[in-house]
C-alpha cells in the first residue's frame, strides 16, 4: 500500500447525498441499473399527486429562522391530516415560542404491546436569499425533471411524504399493530432548544417510540444509475473548545519569547499534529466491511486492513490523508477560528483559538478533554468547554431495521447494495438517541452525487427520486409495523 494515495469510490459518493452539502467528492464509475427515467406529471397516480400537492404547500411557507412562519406549515400539514379524518385530538401543532410550531401526529394501531414509530422530518429551512438564485426559492418550480425550491431537498420532501403516506394509508384502512407517529419539527436548521429537544423535555409522551426514521441517509446516484442506498445509524458527537493564553504584554520594541501568540501557535500545531487512537463501532464496521466488497485493488484492502484487530498500521497510514476516510476512523479536533493581540506595537497580552471536536459515539468527551491539555502539554494554555456535548450512541442496526431496508431495496432496485454510515456532522436524531430512542436515516431517496444542492443554491430533487422515496417509506413504514416483522 502507498500512504496517502486513494481512489475515490462508490463509498464516499454515498456520503455526498447523505450529508446534506457537507462533503465533495469526485466523479466514480457507476455499477448499477439502467439510466432513470423523467417521470411524466399526468401519469401521477392519486398518491403521488398527494404527495406533490403537499410538496408545493409546504415549500411555498417560508420555514426560515428570521422570518419564516413553521407554524404555518405545521398548521398546513395538520389541516390535510383532519381533513382526511384523523381525530382532532391525534393531531397536535405545539411549540415553546411564536412561529415555531411543530405537528405531532399519530396513526392508531392495534393495541399489541408494541412501542410506536416515529418518523421524524424537520420542516424549518435554511436562509435562501432571493438574489442568489436564479430561481425564486419559495416558490414550488417544476422544471426539465425536478422539483425546485428551498426544502425540496432538506427535508420539507420528507416531511411531505410522511403527510401523503399517512393519509394514502388511512384511505386504504391499513390497521398497523402499533402506533405510527409523525413530527414534523422546528428549528433543526436554526433557533434554540425548539423540536425534537424541546418535545423531549416538555411532551415525550407524544413521540416516545421504539425508534424512529429520519433524514441522514439516501441514495447515491451516478448519471441516473443507483449505486447505492445509505442507512445513517450513528452520529459524532459536536463538541468545541476555547484555547487561551494570556500574559503582561509589553512593548514590541522588547520582544519576549515568552509571547500569548507563540504559546498558543505552538499548542495548535500539537493539536493538528495527533492523531486520535482508530475505533471502529457497529456501524463502521459494517460501512468498511460492505464497501470493500464494491471496491477492489488498494482501497479494498485497505478498507479490510483496518477491520482486522488491532488494525493494520499501513491501511490506516493509506486512509490518514483522506479526510473522508480519517474522519470515519477516528475522533478529530481541528483549529476553526483565531484571535489574538490588541495592538500592533504591543506585544499580546491575550491570544485565543477555537478547536473544533468531532467525538466518535461512546468516547468520553472529558477523555477528548484531558487529550488536548496533555498534548498541549503547556500549562499557560487553558482548555475550556464552549458547548455541553449530546451523546449519541449508535443505533443498532437488528434484522427488523436491516432486514426490512435490504429487503424493499433488492425489490424496488435490484441489486443495489445497502451501506450502513456514520455521520461526521449532526442531525436531530442525536436528542433521540441521547434519550434511548434509536434512529435510523433512511430514505430511498436517490440523488445524483455531483449534484448536492441543500443548503445551496437553486435546491431541487428528481421528479422520479421523489416518487420512488415516497414508495419506499410507504413500505417500509408499513413493513415495520406489521407483526410478522418481529
Amino acid at each position: 500500500m502507498t500512504a496517502g494515495k486513494t481512489a475515490f469510490p462508490i463509498s464516499i459518493a454515498l456520503f455526498l447525498i447523505v450529508a446534506c452539502g457537507q462533503e465533495q467528492a469526485p466523479v466514480v464509475e457507476p455499477v448499477t441499473e439502467e439510466p432513470a427515467t423523467v417521470a411524466v406529471e399526468s401519469d401521477l397516480l392519486p398518491h403521488q399527486q398527494l404527495a406533490r400537492e403537499i410538496l408545493r404547500e409546504l415549500i411555498e411557507i417560508d420555514t426560515t429562522d428570521s422570518v419564516g412562519d413553521n407554524d404555518a406549515a405545521a398548521q398546513a400539514m395538520a389541516d390535510r391530516l383532519l381533513a382526511a379524518g384523523f381525530p382532532p385530538e391525534d393531531v397536535i401543532v405545539l411549540g415553546p415560542v411564536e412561529r415555531k410550531g411543530n405537528l405531532v401526529a399519530r396513526y392508531r394501531g392495534r393495541d399489541s404491546g408494541r412501542k410506536p414509530l416515529l418518523l421524524l422530518a424537520h420542516i424549518d429551512v435554511v436562509e435562501a436569499d432571493p438574489a442568489d438564485w436564479t430561481l425564486p426559492p419559495f416558490t414550488f418550480i417544476e422544471e426539465d425533471g425536478y422539483y425546485y425550491g428551498r426544502g425540496t431537498t432538506d427535508n420539507k420532501d420528507e416531511a411531505a411524504i410522511y403527510i401523503a403516506n399517512f393519509i394514502r394509508m388511512k384511505e386504504e384502512g391499513f390497521q398497523p399493530d402499533r402506533d405510527i407517529i409523525v413530527a414534523l419539527t422546528a428549528d433543526e436548521e436554526g433557533g434554540d432548544h425548539n423540536g425534537v429537544q424541546w418535545l423531549l423535555e416538555n411532551h415525550r409522551e407524544l413521540i416516545d417510540a421504539e425508534y424512529a426514521l429520519n433524514e441522514g441517509g439516501g441514495g447515491a446516484m451516478k448519471d441516473g444509475r443507483r449505486i447505492a442506498n445509505g442507512v445513517q445509524a450513528s452520529e459524532k458527537v459536536y463538541q468545541t473548545f476555547t484555547l487561551e493564553v494570556t500574559n503582561p504584554g509589553g512593548h514590541s520594541s522588547l520582544p519576549l519569547k515568552d509571547n500569548a501568540i507563540y504559546h498558543l501557535a505552538d499548542a495548535l500545531i500539537r493539536i493538528r499534529n495527533h492523531d486520535f487512537p482508530v475505533s471502529l463501532n457497529e456501524i463502521t464496521q459494517m460501512f468498511f466491511e460492505r464497501s470493500a466488497d464494491l471496491e477492489d485493488g488498494e482501497l479494498a484492502d485497505a478498507m479490510r486492513g483496518v477491520l482486522q484487530s488491532p488494525p493494520d498500521p499501513a491501511a490506516i497510514a493509506y486512509f490518514s490523508d483522506t479526510p473522508f476516510y480519517n474522519s470515519r476512523l477516528r475522533t478529530t479536533c481541528v483549529a476553526t477560528r483565531l484571535d489574538g493581540g490588541h495592538a500592533d506595537n504591543a506585544l499580546p497580552q491575550r491570544a485565543r483559538a477555537t478547536v473544533n471536536c468531532r467525538v466518535l459515539p461512546g468516547e468520553s468527551i472529558d477523555a477528548v478533554h484531558s487529550t488536548l491539555e496533555t498534548v498541549i502539554g503547556n500549562d499557560q494554555v487553558s482548555v475550556t468547554r464552549v458547548n455541553s456535548a449530546t451523546p449519541s450512541p449508535p443505533s443498532p442496526l437488528t434484522p427488523e431495521i436491516l432486514g426490512a431496508i435490504e429487503s424493499i431495496t433488492e425489490a424496488m432496485w435490484p441489486g443495489v447494495p445497502v451501506i450502513p454510515t456514520m455521520s461526521t456532522g449532526a442531525t436531530d436524531g442525536l436528542y433521540l438517541r441521547n434519550a434511548g430512542i434509536p434512529v435510523y436515516g433512511v430514505s430511498g431517496l436517490f440523488g445524483e452525487i455531483d449534484d448536492v444542492r441543500a443548503h445551496g443554491q437553486n435546491e431541487r430533487i428528481l421528479i422520479e427520486s421523489y416518487f420512488d422515496g415516497q414508495e419506499f417509506l410507504y413500505q417500509l413504514t408499513k413493513s415495520l409495523s406489521r407483526s410478522d416483522t418481529k
